[in-house]
């Protein structure tokens, strides 16, 4: 049956989107996630996000474990759902759109972000780029537009207009960009007028700070919210793949360094050690991990295929640690064995 999009509200040239209505009594068994100011306005930003990368796995089974988590999401108290056009070619945000679209008039109260893909830079575009992405997603606006990565071939003086723009036209509530450095950073923020970068969605996690330290302080100094990506690392924080030889491809990858080739090794102790605190201060693991971002100033998103996975991070969300445990984490991560 084909879907019917929502109307869109008329809006004068170069406002933000109005506000949308405030949101509905949550259910009972909802997780409370706060929200965080985005610089140059907008809504708030929600503490804690699910993920949509695919991983590359798009047969009907997966698609249909994707809406159930979706939806479990939705009903325990998550809004921000992360997305961008190249996760299953489109299929990542169709999905959204058609979980979203169940919902009725409580898919606004969805704080909704995708990203244009580091080949689609240039103006024209950028804008055919999410107009395409508002159409998989049957919306109107998103609250966030991300360019995905930088690409050293195209200006970033003709990508950041061209963002600012959608963004004065009511498309889009707030702008930002992801996997960016210092360089990039500064460089993006020349090419803007009056609007501001207001996230910049990097790999971070307790195990994994190699994108987020470079950046931290300046993006602190200019109100940038980090966005964390793989905050679990690949479930390493989840306790998984520590008791066994096995460990899948994408965790190798995602640990390898040209200058260190036993980092794995390493990580896979760092994280038991942080498993045996976590026993001894009797919470999660995953809430060591999600509340240290959290205590980062940086909003995770984490990723999950299936609703019991939703709830697993949810429960872990909900609970936690002390500062004490929090910061002896901090410091086993790093290697300090004192």
């Amino acid at each position: 049956m084909k879907r019917t999009k929502r109307a869109a509200p008329v809006r004068a040239a170069g406002r933000r989107p109005p506000t949308r209505r405030a949101p509905s009594s949550p259910p009972t068994d909802a997780v409370a996630i706060g929200t965080i100011a985005l610089a140059g306005g907008g809504r708030p930003h929600p503490e804690l996000g699910l993920g949509l990368w695919g991983l590359g796995r798009w047969t009907s089974e997966d698609e249909a474990r994707t809406k159930a988590a979706i939806g479990r999401a939705f009903e325990r108290g998550v809004r921000w759902f992360d997305t961008a056009e190249v996760y299953g070619g489109g299929r990542s945000e169709r999905i959204l759109g058609e979980v979203l679209h169940r919902t009725g008039e409580h898919a606004r109260e969805a704080f909704v972000v995708t990203k244009v893909s580091w080949e689609h830079l240039r103006p024209a575009q950028v804008r055919a780029s999410l107009i395409n992405s508002l159409e998989r997603l049957s919306l109107r606006a998103v609250d966030l537009y991300l360019v995905h990565a930088p690409d050293a071939r195209v200006p970033l003086a003709d990508t950041m207009p061209a963002l600012e723009a959608l963004a004065q036209e009511g498309r889009v509530g707030a702008i930002g960009v992801s996997n960016f450095s210092v360089a990039e950073l500064e460089e993006a923020a020349r090419h803007l007028g009056t609007a501001r970068i207001a996230v910049n969605q990097v790999r971070f996690n307790l195990l994994d700070r190699d994108e987020a330290e470079p950046v931290r302080a300046y993006c602190r100094k200019n109100g940038i919210l980090l966005e964390a990506y793989t905050p679990l690392a690949r479930g390493l924080l989840h306790g998984r793949y520590l008791d066994r030889g096995r460990v899948p491809a994408d965790v190798r990858r995602m640990t390898q360094r040209l200058d260190d080739p036993d980092r794995l090794a390493m990580l896979l102790e760092r994280a038991r050690a942080l498993r045996t605190l976590a026993a001894e201060a009797k919470v999660p693991l995953p809430s060591i991990a999600l509340h240290w971002l959290r205590g980062q100033g940086a909003a995770p998103v984490f990723g999950a295929s299936r609703p019991e996975q939703v709830d697993q991070n949810l429960a872990a969300w909900a609970i936690r640690p002390p500062d004490r445990v929090l910061a002896r984490a901090d410091a086993i991560a790093r290697g300090d064995r004192a």
